[in-house]
């Protein structure tokens, strides 16, 4: 391991120390929508790429969450300079929230195709309750009226390092606690809701078993204070460079049901341009009682010009 990744090792694992329950919308097809969770990501490509995707989580589970996220990432300057826009959706319950983040990201190149990505984000998230679909359990609660939104800033930094072969990032999307309560007379969040610092932690590998196949295990680790250990073990199996097919394991859950949840990913290069891809999540937990899994679609199209053939980092 030479000097460089060392120092990027160090510098992943030092600050899970001293890092501040998990709120952001998790994704199952997340090694294909890294924009949404490490801003470095946005210099990862040498052409422009847009990338939608659509999740339904729990499905019959009345109020279950509902997520889509639209990322943008170009390439300017030598492409060492990148700017994107991620745009978030989520909606739990009465619950509805919208996250707007603009980008800016340099690349540092080194020797045999190493690089690293220097990642900010502005953030403004709208988050709105709808209280006119609840019920309160106390007649006369003064605290169900109308329903209530706010305007939040916030800002996040996110490294990505990556090689012909392997990629490391470790990102922190929102790096002040938001104030969530929608009281306007609150003198401390910290008995009321907030936004919780998330950080994220992510790997992967690509290993050529032959001409036609090859296995690329990834994991992504995520630390929130106070929430139960989280993290989504994956390995795919890639035919021809075209089909993947692969399988996840997603740590947590309550209890002894062993997991959070086993989940399938299927993703198609359609074409130079288009990369489609499928999962669906069978869920371990006790949700499972009461809901029939999680569906989740993506689409990938990034503009590469000419007959170049399409590259491992392409992969991550």
């Amino acid at each position: 391991m030479n000097t460089i990744l060392k120092l990027l090792v160090v510098a992943i694992f030092l600050p899970c120390a001293n890092l501040l329950g998990q709120q952001d919308a998790q994704y199952t097809q997340w090694m294909f929508n890294k924009l949404s969770i490490n801003p470095g990501y946005v210099v990862s490509s040498d052409y422009a790429c847009v990338s939608c995707l659509h999740r339904s989580q729990w499905v019959g589970l009345e109020g279950a969450p509902v997520s889509q996220s639209l990322n943008v990432r170009i390439p300017f300057y030598n492409k060492n300079v990148g700017v994107g826009l991620s745009i978030n959706h989520d909606q739990i319950g009465p619950t509805n929230s919208w996250q707007v983040s603009g980008i800016y990201g340099y690349r540092v190149d080194f020797e045999n195709g190493q690089k690293l990505g220097i990642g900010l984000q502005g953030t403004v998230r709208s988050y709105r309750v709808k209280y006119s679909e609840t019920q309160a359990l106390e007649s006369g609660d003064g605290s169900i009226g109308a329903d209530e939104s706010r305007m939040i800033p916030n800002f996040g930094v996110g490294l990505y390092y990556y090689t012909p072969k392997y990629y490391i990032g470790l990102s922190v999307p929102r790096l002040l606690e938001g104030d969530l309560s929608l009281f306007d007379n609150v003198t401390s969040i910290s008995d009321f809701s907030r936004e919780e610092v998330h950080a994220f932690l992510m790997a992967g590998v690509v290993f050529e078993l032959n001409d036609a196949l090859k296995l690329k295990p990834s994991l992504l680790f995520k630390y929130v204070k106070d929430a139960p250990f989280d993290a989504d073990l994956h390995a795919s199996l890639i035919f021809y460079d075209t089909f993947w097919a692969g399988l996840t394991y997603r740590m947590g859950g309550i209890g002894s049901s062993g997991g959070e949840s086993l989940d399938l990913v299927l993703q198609l290069q359609l074409s130079r341009a288009f990369r489609l891809g499928f999962a669906y999540d069978h869920t371990l937990s006790k949700v499972r009682e009461y809901s029939d899994g999680t569906f989740e679609v993506v689409l990938d199209y990034c503009l590469n010009p000419g007959n170049d053939k399409l590259t491992n980092p392409r992969f991550f």
